[in-house]
């Protein structure tokens, strides 16, 4: 990393911090080598918010001011050389709905759902986390993109199994083609649950590989991101085409939000992913 970067943790093998204009992020590097398609997982790194919203945050639902999320998501602009007006995020629900996003126009309308399908280019769609699991998924051959947030209620439903189907029927996608990155998310070591959140989890398939119970407790450890790597395997994705940072929002909160490990007052990181037109043009 450039010289006057915070030291982070060293991600897993393909995975690689990179600064761009102020803006840090966790890439997956054979993705980033894909010259159609940009993406990243940002960390809160800089940025114009203070308090508990310190750093790089774009959600005002948690008390941030309008101010300062509007100057974080003109860095981003500039960073990613791309219109703020072309980010687009949803109001996440923890659910298992899909939007498709077929055209993005002035005064984008308001979305609301956990994921995010589209064809468009050069338009990031993006979901926001400070815990929760995001998926980024890439059909090379349409092409096209989705992006998923996966909390515990949202994994119980299956979404990003969801997300897989949307993108078969509106795309033609086929799962085999499928590559799912995984982002930044609270870890088994952290992310200690109760008996509601064992009990949605009932139906999931290999759920012995993902919830394991603690010692002399009805509670138990909660591992998302490999829910969700069992449930893109599931839908067809191959396991080798499936790709995860572990990196725990929740262990590492110099560098990411975490609504657990903040106490329940903190800001949200986005994460996101865009196709970029072939000629390179960006639309002003």
């Amino acid at each position: 990393m450039n010289r006057g970067l915070p030291v982070f943790p060293k991600p897993p093998d393909g995975f690689r911090w990179v600064e761009r204009g102020g803006v840090l992020s966790l890439e997956w590097m054979p993705l980033r080598e894909v010259s159609f398609i940009g993406h990243a997982f940002c960390s809160r790194w800089r940025g114009a918010s203070r308090g508990a919203f310190a750093g790089l945050n774009f959600s005002t639902r948690e008390g941030d001011t309008d101010e300062a999320v509007r100057q974080n998501r003109a860095l981003l602009s500039a960073a990613f050389d791309l219109p703020a007006e072309r980010f687009v995020t949803l109001r996440q629900v923890h659910g298992n709905r899909i939007v498709h996003l077929e055209k993005v126009g002035p005064g984008n309308p308001f979305l609301e759902g956990d994921g995010i399908i589209t064809a468009c280019q050069d338009v990031a769609i993006g979901i926001k986390t400070a815990d929760c699991v995001p998926i980024l998924l890439v059909d090379h051959q349409s092409p096209a993109v989705g992006v998923v947030h996966a909390g515990w209620r949202g994994t119980a439903a299956g979404i990003v199994e969801e997300a897989v189907e949307a993108m078969k029927k509106t795309f033609s996608t086929d799962p085999s083609r499928l590559v799912a990155v995984i982002g930044p998310a609270i870890g088994p070591c952290c992310y200690e649950v109760d008996e509601p959140v064992y009990r949605a989890m009932a139906g999931r398939r290999k759920r012995e590989r993902f919830i394991h119970p603690r010692r002399g407790a009805e509670r138990w450890m909660l591992d998302l991101a490999k829910a969700n790597e069992i449930q893109l395997v599931n839908a067809g994705v191959r396991e080798s085409c499936v790709h995860s940072a572990n990196l725990c929002t929740a262990c590492h909160r110099e560098m990411f939000f975490s609504h657990r490990g903040d106490g329940g007052v903190t800001g949200r990181q986005v994460n996101f992913i865009f196709l970029r037109s072939e000629d390179g043009s960006i639309p002003s």
